[in-house]
């Protein structure tokens, strides 16, 4: 049954599922599968398998389906996985770390190890050497096919922060260029030699542009970026230039769409810019040589890509070919372009993985993401539109509970993070766990968040508490309206940014939630921006000025803050509001959720506090996140039962 109910609002009644509906603790698991990676010849998989809180890479043999070998990880987060060659795979974790001795005050440390699964031998990067301290300072990148090269950014006691070549078969390092604390970012060649870097001086907001000439660099560009750095990309189509994300009006043409998109040539410093037949929000690379080969875009039906290089079309064309109709994504290639990963998720699939072989005409099925979620569970996600109280168009997806009529049903707002981030049409665990017990839930693309281009971005700039909260509350009046849901039914429920939107909703766009749910939530915006100018180099750093601009601040201390921070409008709070918050979070400090918890207290309103031990900001443990969606389902059937 098809139901047109109002503008942008198409419901179809999804059919109940067939079986049991899995635990909740099906939802809350992280993973199966995860971080999967082609090698480089195509003929291995490597991927991250996850038991409880115990973490396995695994090696698969994709001629004969083999398990080439397998190697422990333990209980830590696995952030990347990447190859070296075909023996050897490089393993990037990260842990909450406390060494007051170096001046680190709980900070999230990322460190890696070069796995060999068949020789059953681990290596660790950096440990070995005195005089390295462990931690990586920035991305490992392996560079090149023969003979690969593996280079870091990290810090020797005795000379400071530069690049790195690693042995992978010690883990020792050795110098590889002198990089100081004013390099922001660089660009490797195909030989492993940098070809480009970026500085930034945080006194005087200065960002500038070096190129490689001969053994040294040659500034060719500056400009004065208090908050919006310009950023390096990657190398450009014919491997001679590099490309450059910048704001250059001066080289904007009459009539011509403005870009962000420069290539950069590497010889005579000229800037061209870059234009596609859709603005991408990535680019993509060749495995091998490092240059542009395509650009991709999230867009409400999943991810558009468009290639430059004629292989990688014929491949993407076959993967497309193999998954019609789920908006397949791209996850590794191999270096000749004649492999590739690619995963599914959305509706009726809980996230699959698959390998497409052009040389054998295979497909295959690779991995399961969610297996204890069968497709009959993974309930109706459909893109949704309806209009600001303003006029301006907000986008979104509402989830449907599977197996009841799309009328009066009771509404769980999920606010995303960032906020300058996206919902897509995936699979989502939080959402797809609230439809199963019984609610809709909307997830709103608000102003302020990505995919949408840069005005619509730049219409969230201090709008916190204001027009990027009513966003969500007009989302819930359109589908009232609209009769799918019953407008006295709403809870409001989000982590880090969207915990604040979880907390603003009873204190400053009162009267629409019964109940809110903030998990990792910033509750007192003046504090943040504080906080955020103490951790810096110089209080006055682009991290404090991003946020200020993006809060509506106007200076540090700026008191403003106040009229939108839930902490001190807990007075007002007109529903019950349930804090979760880990203690080793270093994104916002849990102080945010206890200053809450205190103030609500106060003023005599209902709430709950649950900390989480050794939980960090992105509920990276299965253990503790099965908690937080306990939690949240206990918390919402008290205040917002679905029956």
């Amino acid at each position: 049954m098809i139901a047109a109910l109002a503008p942008a609002v198409c419901v179809a009644q999804a059919p109940p599922p067939t079986g049991s509906k899995p635990p909740l603790s099906a939802y809350g698991a992280l993973p199966a599968v995860e971080l999967v990676a082609l090698s480089p010849t195509g003929r291995r998989l490597a991927f991250v398998g996850v038991s409880g809180e115990t973490r396995v890479l695994s090696v698969v043999d994709m001629d004969d389906r083999t398990v080439v070998g397998r190697a422990g990880i333990g209980e830590v987060k696995v952030r990347d996985v990447q190859w070296i060659d075909e023996e050897q795979v490089l393993v990037t974790v990260s842990s909450t770390e406390f060494l007051p001795d170096l001046g680190l005050v709980k900070e999230e440390l990322f460190f890696a190890r070069v796995f060999e699964p068949a020789a059953e031998r681990v290596t660790p990067m950096l440990a070995r050497d005195p005089d390295m301290f462990p931690a990586l300072m920035g991305p490992a990148e392996v560079v090149g096919t023969d003979g690969a090269t593996l280079l870091v950014r990290a810090h020797s006691f005795t000379s400071g922060i530069d690049l790195y070549r690693v042995d992978p078969q010690s883990g020792r390092a050795r110098l590889a260029e002198r990089m100081g604390r004013e390099v922001d970012d660089y660009l490797l060649g195909v030989d492993g030699r940098a070809v480009a870097r970026s500085e930034y001086d945080q006194r005087t907001k200065v960002w500038s542009l070096h190129l490689r000439e001969g053994n040294g660099y040659r500034e060719v560009w500056r400009t004065e970026a208090p908050v919006d750095l310009p950023g390096l990309v990657g190398l450009g189509l014919e491997g001679e230039s590099v490309i450059v994300v910048a704001d250059r009006p001066d080289l904007d043409r009459g009539g011509r769409t403005p870009t962000r998109f420069f290539d950069v040539d590497m010889k005579s410093g000229e800037w061209r810019p870059l234009r596609f037949e859709f603005d991408p929000t990535g680019m993509l690379f060749h495995p091998a040589t490092r240059r542009l080969i395509g650009v991709r875009r999230v867009e409400e039906d999943g991810m558009r890509y468009a290639f430059f290089d004629d292989a990688a079309l014929v491949l993407w064309d076959a993967v497309e070919k193999a998954l019609p109709g789920r908006a397949p994504e791209l996850v590794g290639w191999s270096d000749d372009l004649t492999s590739a990963v690619a995963f599914t998720s959305g509706t009726g699939d809980s996230g699959s993985y698959h390998f497409v072989d052009l040389e054998l005409g295979a497909f295959t099925d690779v991995g399961a993401a969610y297996p204890d979620i069968e497709p009959a569970h993974v309930a109706q996600i459909m893109p949704l539109s309806y209009r600001a109280a303003d006029g301006l168009e907000i986008n979104g997806y509402l989830t449907l509970p599977s197996g009841k009529e799309p009328q009066g049903l009771p509404l769980v707002v999920l606010a995303h993070g960032g906020p300058a981030a996206r919902d897509t049409a995936g699979f989502d665990w939080w959402g797809q766990a609230l439809a199963a017990e019984g609610y809709a839930v909307l997830q709103a693309n608000f102003r302020g968040s990505t995919g949408y281009g840069q005005a619509f971005m730049e219409a969230g700039y201090g709008e916190w508490g204001r027009k990027m909260q009513t966003d969500l509350s007009d989302g819930v009046r359109h589908l009232a309206g609209a009769g799918v849901i019953d407008p006295s039914r709403v809870c409001i429920v989000g982590a880090s940014y969207g915990g604040y939107a979880a907390m603003a909703g009873p204190t400053l766009d009162r009267g629409v939630y019964r109940c809110a749910v903030a998990v990792a939530g910033v509750s007192d915006l003046r504090r943040m921006v504080d906080h955020e100018a103490a951790m810096g180099s110089r209080r006055d750093n682009d991290t404090v000025r991003y946020w200020s601009r993006f809060m509506g601040a106007e200076r540090l201390g700026d008191r403003s803050l106040d009229e939108r921070s839930p902490a001190r409008l807990a007075e007002q709070a007109d529903a019950p509001i349930l804090l979760i918050h880990g203690r080793d979070d270093t994104v916002v400090p849990i102080f945010q959720s206890r200053a809450m918890a205190e103030a609500l207290r106060r003023a005599g309103k209902p709430h709950e506090l649950i900390e989480l031990a050794g939980e960090d900001h992105w509920l990276s443990n299965t253990g503790t996140r099965r908690r937080v969606l306990a939690e949240t389902v206990r918390f919402l059937g008290e205040h917002n039962p679905v029956d």
